[in-house]
């Protein structure tokens, strides 16, 4: 079988589902966690690597927020981000919708237009710099409940950076009804925002409906469950609903027992359009490369199948037009360039 992970590692690509704080490096983490010794994040790189290992989804989410509270000023932010987009140009990224929760993190004291500032600076210099375009998903951390729906709406309708493109909903969905939170996502939507909440990552089909109804989703984070309800799978087919799937994610979470039960073939083959993305990579020992060579083994996929699945983060992303079409056409020319160079 033809090793694709240095087609893989040329390939150019689009990442939609990623989380902020989730993608700071062991280098990083280390580096906030030496400034911040009240921590009980290990400072020593190494030693990351057990700390992030999960028991259950719920273990995740509280390993997750002792590293949310590293993040304590604007330098902080702006450090952070610039140094996630210098990871992902190593990677041949392109362009991402980074997953941000400034919830999390003006409750933590750092001033709101400071945090806006910081995240937009960095913004700017990872496309001047480092050929990397950034765009906001503002999410909903749904464990802080509606006190925490309310800021977050507010600070994307009211301060709205420019970078800002979707309103999302993450964290835990067990005890968290999607519905409660139709209101702010009718005012995000109503200011031109994209719905992109997860749902049925850790709980079943019906989750996904609720996102679908009362959240008005454009797209659905994770949507796993989505396999164990048939309509479900043709509405999302139909509607051409992309579906925003984090292969490695969902196994060092446990919403998937293991990488040969995944249900992305399933998906792929009910006509849904499926992106691949990693999610929280440094977290679950991961980067979007490994994932599309996940995807490439589950799928049975080549380089022209890596390719296309490539181009369906494109068609899903909320880029502009133009820039979709010169993404697209850079995809095509890479891999027409790669296969001639390689005979086939």
């Amino acid at each position: 079988m033809t090793d694709l992970h240095p087609f893989i590692a040329g390939l150019p690509k689009a990442e939609l589902h990623v989380h902020h704080v989730g993608s700071a490096s062991p280098r990083i983490v280390a580096e906030l966690a030496a400034h911040h010794p009240d921590s009980k994040v290990p400072t020593d790189p190494e030693a990351l690597a057990d700390y992030f290992s999960f028991t259950d989804f719920a273990h995740f989410i509280d390993v997750y927020l002792s590293v949310v509270d590293l993040i304590r000023t604007p330098e902080d932010v702006r450090l952070l981000t610039f140094e996630v987009a210098r990871d992902m140009a190593r990677q041949n990224i392109r362009y991402a919708e980074l997953t941000v929760t400034p919830f999390s993190s003006t409750r933590r004291g750092i001033p709101e237009q400071g945090f806006m500032e910081a995240i937009e600076d960095a913004r700017k210099a990872a496309e001047s710099e480092l050929g990397v375009v950034l765009r906001w998903t503002f999410d909903i951390p749904g464990e802080a409940g509606l006190e925490a729906a309310e800021e977050t709406t507010r600070l994307a309708v009211g301060l709205r950076p420019e970078g800002l493109v979707a309103f999302g909903l993450g964290g835990p969905e067990i005890g968290v009804p999607r519905p409660q939170f139709k209101p702010y996502f009718d005012r995000a939507i109503a200011e031109g925002l994209h719905s992109v909440p997860h749902a049925g990552e850790t709980t079943g089909p019906q989750t996904i409906w609720d996102a679908l109804i009362d959240l008005r989703a454009e797209r659905i984070g994770h949507g796993t469950s989505a396999t164990q309800d048939p309509r479900l799978l043709d509405h999302l087919a139909e509607h051409r609903i992309p579906l925003e799937v984090c292969p490695t994610s969902n196994i060092a979470t446990r919403a998937v027992t293991d990488l040969d039960r995944h249900p992305v073939k399933e998906m792929v083959d009910a006509g849904v359009l499926v992106t691949i993305n990693s999610d929280d990579p440094p977290m679950f020992g991961t980067d979007l490369n490994n994932e599309y060579g996940v995807a490439a083994r589950l799928l049975g996929l080549d380089e022209r199948g890596l390719a296309a699945l490539a181009k369906n983060a494109v068609e899903a992303s909320y880029l502009e037009p133009a820039g979709k079409r010169t993404l697209a056409a850079e995809i095509d020319t890479y891999t027409t360039s790669w296969l001639e160079g390689t005979g086939r």
